[in-house]
């Protein structure tokens, strides 16, 4: 099978868990750009973090960003985006913030959130900030429905910490039967990301390879979460990360190495070193586009 696509979760994937990206990884993407093969990142981080990791590894081709909801290359630009109505956000985070979670509201430009204090330390092991530029506004309120009133916001997506697993199931259950407008992906026992009905890391991977008409069975998907299982399931070949959950792997075409052992270099060295590049297989007429 020719591959002509290349998709990369970001968070336990490309990234160590010291948050850097390894030598060897930047090199592996470098590869097969030069064969032609178009590189791209699929992540429920804002755009601008996610843009921050592009620019480390020189992608400039759109990206996935938002679980989906939001796709560019540039933030001013963007060839997609869809976004939670500014009611359905404002009463979706009032019904929230009668439990005890942290809720940050995620916009291309800026974040919101409240200032609650989490007992057990979730917040220590997520990626809520690390990895947001400098340049990328973070403002913490005491209670986000008070500031939503005055200033309404239509966000790409909404993302809930939560204390107790009950709670999020709770949570998940009832705001299943008060709206549906919006979609609900579980990230693992204590994360939820909220986004708009139909959105998903796999709709806008899908939506990008339409637009390049590329078919899914060309497409290479590489990642290690929960929400990625959808991704590794529709693609040419997925492949999950060592340090992915079993779910995850069983959902796996192939399994690489973990990411503090450069599972993305290795798994590119195995499966892209052999495939000629695109141009070439253009001029072979083995490839129509």
């Amino acid at each position: 099978m020719i591959y002509r696509l290349l998709a990369l979760n970001i968070d336990g994937t490309l990234l160590q868990t010291n948050g850097k990206i390894h030598k060897s990884t930047k090199e592996a993407i470098e590869y097969v750009q030069q064969k032609g093969i178009y590189v791209t990142l699929v992540t429920s981080r804002s755009f601008p973090s996610a843009r921050k990791v592009a620019k480390a590894l020189r992608i400039k081709s759109p990206l996935i960003t938002h679980q989906g909801a939001f796709i560019a290359s540039s933030e001013d630009k963007p060839i997609y985006v869809k976004r939670i109505n500014e009611d359905i956000a404002y009463d979706t985070i009032s019904f929230l913030e009668a439990l005890p979670c942290q809720i940050r509201l995620v916009h291309e430009q800026f974040s919101l959130a409240n200032k609650l204090k989490l007992n057990n330390n979730l917040l220590n092991k997520t990626v809520f900030t690390s990895g947001d530029p400098v340049f990328y506004s973070q403002q913490f309120v005491s209670s986000l429905t008070e500031y939503l009133h005055d200033q309404p916001v239509s966000p790409p997506k909404i993302e809930v910490y939560f204390e107790e697993e009950s709670d999020l199931q709770d949570a998940k259950k009832a705001l299943r039967k008060m709206y549906t407008e919006i979609d609900l992906i579980e990230l693992d026992s204590l994360r939820l990301d909220i986004v708009p009905t139909g959105v998903s890391k796999l709709s806008g991977l899908s939506y990008l390879a339409s637009q390049l008409g590329i078919q899914r069975k060309e497409m290479v998907y590489i990642g290690d979460g929960i929400d990625d299982i959808p991704l590794l399931e529709a693609v040419g070949l997925g492949v999950s990360m060592w340090n992915a959950e079993f779910v995850v792997k069983k959902a796996s075409d192939w399994v690489t190495r973990s990411q503090n052992e450069q599972g993305v270099a290795y798994m590119v060295k195995e499966h892209f070193r052999k495939q000629q590049p695109i141009e070439f297989l253009r001029k072979m007429n083995i490839i129509k586009k």
